[in-house]
Formats: C-alpha cells, sequence, structure tokens
C-alpha cells in the first residue's frame, strides 16, 4: 500500500461545522438557535468557517495537525449530506474565498484538511434532480437517477417509492453511477476540490457504489492531481476489498472501536477482544492498517463518554488502547473535553467554550497520548504485535516494534490491581537497565533474574520502553 507518509504523523479531529465555532454572526441564519440549544436536524447554531479558523490555536495547543470537516457545501440541513451544489460552499459557513483563507492558515500551520465526499446521493434541490421534478419524463437528466415512475412524490410524506434514495430518505435521491456523465460529474468535483489544495477525501457510504471501475477511475484521476492525497472510506465492516490501489488508503475503523468499547463495558471478554484483533490483522494485512483512521466517536455514534457511563478510568483506557495501534488516531470535536451526547442528533451537540463545563482531566490525558505518539516513532511505525495473555486475565498486552526496538503496551481491564511478567529485551539485561513508562505514571516495576515484574492497577495501563 502507497500510504501517503504524511497520515501516518497525523492526529486528526472531525469537525461538525455548524457545531464546533460561531466565528462569524453575519452569515447566521435569522432563524439561527442559541448556541448550546438541543440539536436537530433542521436548526443550525450558527457553526462556520471562520469559527475553526480562529480555534485553530486551540486544535494545535492539543496537538492536532490533521483536520476531517463533515459537508461544507450548499445545503438545506445541519448535516449537510443532501447536498445542493458541489461547487458551492455554504453561505452559512463562508464564502469561497472564506475556505481558501482557512486552507491557506491550515497550511502554514502544517496542518491537513480532508472534505467529507458524499458522491452516493444528493439533495432534491440538486440541479439534475430539480430538472426532474419540472421536467419528468422529458429532462435530459432522466438517467442520472434510478427513477421507476412519475409523479416522483419527492415531498409528500413517507419513504421514496418512485426513485431511489438512501435508506428511502426523499431527501437523499441516489445517483446512477452506471451513467458514465454521473461519473464524470462526481469525479471531476472530487478532482476540483484536490486542485484547490484540500488534502484528502472522507468518503460516505462508498460501499452504497458498489463498483470497483467507478473507484479505481476515482483514484485514478484523484491522486493524480495529487498522489498525497488521503482517500479514507467509511466502511464500518471488515471488508478487505476496499482498501487497496484501486480503492482506499484506509477505511474508518469502526470494528476496532467496537472492540475496544466492547471489551470496556463488558460486552466481550479479553480472549474474544483478542480473537477481533487478530481478524483484523488477517483481514487487512499489517501494511494496510497504517492508513485506518482510529476513532472511539463520531457524529453517527453515541459520544464515547456516554457509552462509558463517564467512567473516567474507562476513558483513560479507550484512549490508551486506540493511540497504541497502528493508523491515524482522530478525536471527534468535544470528545477531549468530555463532551456526552446519545444517538444522532445528540451526538452533534454544540462545543462547550465555556472551559468551566470542561472535563479538564480527560484532556489532558488526550494532549499526554498525543505529544507522546507524535515524540515516539515506534507508536507511528512500529510494526504491531499481539501477545498473548498470561497470569491476570483482562490484561491486554501489545508491542509496537521496529528498528530493534521495542513498546510495550499493557492495559489492566480489571478493577483490581495485577502483577505482570514480562521477559527483559537482552537475554542478560545489564543492571542498570530500567523500564519506563512514556505516559509518566509510577508503577511498582522490579527485575527478577530475565524478568520484569510489574504491578498494574485496576483500570490502568502504559506504553513501557527499556532505557539504559
Amino acid at each position: 500500500m502507497n500510504i501517503p507518509e504524511w497520515v501516518k504523523d497525523s492526529i486528526f479531529y472531525q469537525i461538525f461545522p455548524d457545531r464546533f465555532a460561531n466565528g462569524n454572526t453575519e452569515n447566521d441564519p435569522p432563524n439561527v438557535q442559541p448556541w448550546g440549544s438541543a440539536p436537530d436536524p433542521v436548526h443550525f447554531q450558527g457553526g462556520d468557517l471562520a469559527g475553526i479558523e480562529q480555534k485553530l490555536d486551540y486544535l494545535q495547543d492539543l496537538g492536532i495537525n490533521a483536520i476531517y470537516l463533515n459537508p461544507i457545501f450548499l445545503s438545506p440541513s445541519t448535516h449537510r449530506y443532501n447536498t445542493v451544489d458541489y461547487y458551492r460552499i455554504d453561505p452559512k459557513l463562508g464564502t469561497l474565498d472564506d475556505f481558501r483563507r482557512l486552507l491557506k492558515k491550515v497550511h502554514q500551520r502544517g496542518m491537513r484538511i480532508v472534505l467529507d465526499g458524499v458522491f452516493n446521493h444528493c439533495g432534491r434541490g440538486f440541479f439534475a434532480f430539480n430538472d426532474l421534478l419540472e421536467n419528468g419524463r422529458n429532462s435530459p437528466y432522466l438517467d442520472w437517477f434510478h427513477i421507476r415512475g412519475f409523479p416522483l412524490n419527492a415531498y409528500s410524506r413517507g419513504k421514496a417509492t418512485r426513485y431511489e434514495a438512501w435508506w428511502g430518505f426523499k431527501s437523499l435521491p441516489k445517483f446512477n453511477t452506471n451513467n458514465s456523465a454521473v461519473r464524470r460529474y462526481l469525479i471531476e468535483v472530487a478532482r476540483y476540490w484536490v486542485e484547490e489544495g484540500i488534502d484528502g477525501w472522507r468518503l460516505d457510504v462508498p460501499n452504497e457504489i458498489d463498483d470497483d471501475e467507478f473507484w479505481g477511475e476515482f483514484r485514478q484521476i484523484v491522486k493524480s492531481a495529487n498522489p498525497n492525497v488521503y482517500l479514507v472510506g467509511e466502511i464500518w465492516d471488515l471488508l478487505a476489498r476496499w482498501v487497496n490501489e484501486t480503492h482506499f488508503d484506509g477505511v474508518m475503523h469502526y470494528p476496532l472501536r467496537s472492540a475496544i468499547l466492547d471489551v470496556l463495558r463488558g460486552g466481550i471478554g479479553i480472549n474474544d477482544f483478542y480473537l477481533r484483533l487478530m481478524q483484523i490483522e488477517e483481514t487487512y494485512g499489517q501494511d494496510a492498517l497504517f492508513g485506518m483512521y482510529l476513532l472511539l466517536g463520531s457524529h453517527d455514534t453515541e459520544r464515547v463518554k456516554t457509552l462509558l457511563n463517564g467512567n473516567a478510568q474507562k476513558l483513560r483506557l479507550a484512549y490508551l488502547l486506540m493511540f497504541a495501534f497502528p493508523g491515524t488516531p482522530a478525536i471527534y470535536y468535544g470528545d477531549e473535553v468530555g463532551l456526552e451526547g446519545g444517538k444522532d442528533p445528540d451526538c452533534r451537540r454544540a462545543f462547550p467554550w465555556n472551559e468551566n463545563g470542561w472535563d479538564r482531566d480527560l484532556r489532558q490525558w488526550i494532549q499526554k497520548l498525543i505529544q507522546i505518539r507524535r515524540e515516539t516513532p515506534l507508536l507511528r511505525r512500529g510494526k504491531w504485535k499481539l501477545l498473548e495473555p498470561t497470569q491476570c486475565d483482562g490484561v491486554v498486552r501489545m508491542a509496537r516494534e521496529g528498528g530493534g526496538e521495542k513498546l510495550l503496551i499493557l492495559a489492566n481491564l480489571n478493577s483490581e490491581p495485577c502483577w505482570i511478567s514480562l521477559p527483559a529485551e537482552t537475554e542478560n539485561p545489564l543492571p542498570h537497565q530500567t523500564l519506563r513508562n512514556l505516559l509518566g505514571d509510577q508503577f511498582p516495576i522490579e527485575k527478577n533474574q530475565n524478568h520484569w515484574e510489574i504491578s498494574l492497577p485496576g483500570l490502568s495501563g502504559g506504553y513501557f520502553s527499556t532505557a539504559f
């Protein structure tokens, strides 16, 4: 896999634009809700591109060097997955000049921007579908969609029956990507924004465009515009076909997220957790893992703090484990300060900029994990290895290796402390060799001949390296 090198060095931050920061109230719609109102799919709260630009210092302080933006193109909804114009920035977010200024400032800071590409479906106001609504069977865009009959009844109640739509939602008519004109249009959109300077595409529901030829052409043209563009697909299952030289550099790693959260919530035991990790490696292979987008939360999931019932120790362990894997770690906006929320749309609350409500300990922990990851080449490029569980049940043991060095990742998922025995890194360890936890927490460590003995408190862990 020819994964862009910058991806391996990146820490992503996902932003739902309407709810991150309001930097310019002049582009707010007349019916804007007060910041922090209970979120719903139709009411805007005023977040915009200027707000993101104004918070770049905040992101860099956290350690972020890459941003993934949910859709920013013209759309009537807060989520903007029903695109009306793929070439126009939604005026409620700003202008094309605002976007170009944001992109320039992001790049000046050595950061990257990835946009959300919604190419399976569009909105009812998209020019081709609007022509269908006006002209029916006489529309020149009849074959741009999957039409079953007229009238389309696009605004009546119920699911779409006269045309194919994403999950039957009438507001999301599905493109017919078998039509060469549609393919050309969508790929040209993707190329255009790459030439504008974006650093990648997160591709929405690409499995619903189940066409290898389309994605091969898409990748070839986009990569010809910029070979270092990152292509990451929203694939929820373990499917090797999507990660290769004719599809994507990686996928959103929902299987890893599920495994981490399930074992911490008690839904599976350590053996099943290990089994899932081995299935992930067997499915993708070691090399492909480095292109994965690692996440614990997104705009489509309940907030991680809510899922873990606010348990501070389990939250720390969840992030410790995520940052230990190959791939590019990502933080969903607000998760770092303990923002909670249930299912969509509750997981899309406004960012609480009043610091009095922040979970400062959690933010400092994530900030530390980011710093250690950026300072430790093994965590970014080292080979990943799962070590067999021994002694205490419920202790995760992994390693990152490379260049003759090894980093041990230990996580005690039990509520009780556990002594863990590890072989020393050399057959005859020197008397002054030590074992150091990069995360700083001091745990009792003893050397017993050719073994280390580490006492891990319940629900704790660390990244351990040998030093001389």
